[in-house]
């Protein structure tokens, strides 16, 4: 095993998922209202653009799947958004990215293990991977990234909606990066919070650690036979991992 593979909301950035997404979504529709637009459609046209993204087939980006969702929305099944309108939004969308969004940090939980952990691994050699659930832009995973008080720079490969053509459950999503990063399922480990969505990449023979603290298990897996453990334990977990130098 060679490279590591994290999982960031939940994991790396420790938060409860229901609170973030809500002050998320506020946040959002305060933006969106301020400037004058029906935040409710746009914010159900996010969500229709989410879905889309999560049942991506791979043949087009998941930005490209997400906006072809989300003006077919908005334009009550007519298809495309005025080029205008659609790039008038977008500026908007940035802007919150930009201004706004960063008040939802105060809802996550960063703790320092996270990233003395990254150190660890960096020291002994490991390649390590953001394999975030790519529904977001690189803009707005880049922030959550600081606000775990990660450099994106100590990572090799993040994946963000612009990069990817596949979205958490679908193990295509694992298949993807394993061939992006050109590397095989034993050299890697997926450590993530999401037994759903991070655990079943050891369906592909990749090794997985669950991290426990906001454990995510919506359909009550078992996971009796999965490495387990808070931020503390899995520090000790790397720190007997051979020194790849």
């Amino acid at each position: 095993m060679n490279t590591v593979l994290f999982d960031l909301d939940g994991t790396l950035l420790p938060m409860d998922m229901k609170e973030f997404t809500d002050t998320y979504i506020l946040l959002l529709k305060n933006r969106l209202e301020t400037a004058g637009y029906d935040a409710k459609k746009i914010i159900a046209a996010l969500w229709v653009g989410e879905k889309a993204v999560v049942q991506n087939d791979g043949l087009i980006t998941n930005e490209e799947c997400f906006w072809k969702a989300f003006e077919n929305f908005m334009t009550d099944g007519n298809g495309k958004m005025e080029s205008k309108v659609k790039r008038k939004l977008e500026k908007e969308i940035i802007k919150f990215y930009k201004d706004d969004f960063a008040v939802a940090r105060y809802v996550t939980h960063p703790i320092d293990t996270v990233a003395e952990c990254i150190d660890i691994l960096k020291e002994k050699g490991y390649q390590l991977v953001v394999a975030t659930n790519p529904v977001f832009p690189e803009i707005a995973v880049y922030e959550r990234l600081g606000w775990a008080g990660l450099n994106p720079e100590d990572f090799s490969y993040i994946t963000t909606y612009e990069n990817s053509c596949f979205a958490k459950p679908n193990i295509e999503y694992y298949k993807f990066l394993l061939k992006m990063l050109d590397k095989d399922s034993e050299d890697c480990i997926m450590v993530g919070n999401d037994v759903h969505e991070d655990m079943v990449a050891r369906n592909i023979g990749i090794d997985v650690f669950l991290i426990e603290g906001y454990v995510e298990n919506q359909f009550n897996e078992d996971t009796f036979d999965i490495k387990k453990g808070n931020w503390n334990l899995f520090k000790e977990y790397i720190s007997n991992l051979p020194n790849l130098n």
